[in-house]
């Protein structure tokens, strides 16, 4: 990479950041460029070589959660997720770590769904994941709709748990409970 190169991701990973932390204490709407340019240490001009707006931003910071989150998981496991049991160890551990080393952002995608998009996020999900999951462990279409809501709302509830005693539990601790509480070992027969 070349250092102009690494100096904007740099400055932009910045921005983003600032962003995040500032989201924390105020809605989006109240947000301004100069406040993010102050907490990110970059002035003004800077933050408009690299966006018309502050939409632009949140986009781009969105994105940069999304790639973190899909780096969290091991190669192999991304190539073959809609046949991977998501009770698994092998699935919540990278996923249960994510959250926990982004337990801010998880928060805030939690309190301000609709800033993140996250029903949309969501749906993509479910076609890319959880669909085939399901059709690869010959689910009735008819039982889909429920078993998907047993599993993500019970889930997430859980870590939302966790989250809220900032982590504390150590991730096998949650792998077990949510394996359990989920039927894994049973889905696996």
């Amino acid at each position: 990479m070349k250092r102009s190169e690494s100096k904007y991701f740099n400055t932009a990973l910045l921005m983003d950041e600032a962003l995040l932390q500032l989201l924390e204490k105020k809605d989006f709407p109240f947000i301004s460029v100069k406040e993010v340019c102050k907490k990110a240490g970059v002035n003004r001009s800077t933050f408009y070589l690299h966006y018309e707006s502050l939409n632009d931003l949140l986009d781009e910071a969105i994105a940069m959660l999304n790639e973190r989150f899909v780096s969290s998981f091991p190669e192999d496991l991304v190539k073959d997720i809609g046949n991977e049991i998501l009770t698994s160890p092998k699935y919540l551990t990278p996923y249960l770590t994510f959250v926990k080393e982004n337990r801010r952002a998880y928060r805030l995608i939690h309190d301000k769904p609709e800033l993140f998009s996250a029903e949309a996020a969501f749906r993509k999900m479910y076609r890319d994941v959880f669909d085939p999951a399901l059709d690869h462990f010959h689910v009735r279409e008819k039982e889909k709709d429920y078993i998907l809501d047993f599993y993500t709302k019970g889930t997430l509830a859980i870590i939302q748990k966790w989250v809220a005693k900032d982590c504390k539990e150590e991730i096998p601790f949650l792998v077990d409970l949510i394996a359990r509480l989920t039927f894994a070992n049973e889905r696996k027969a």
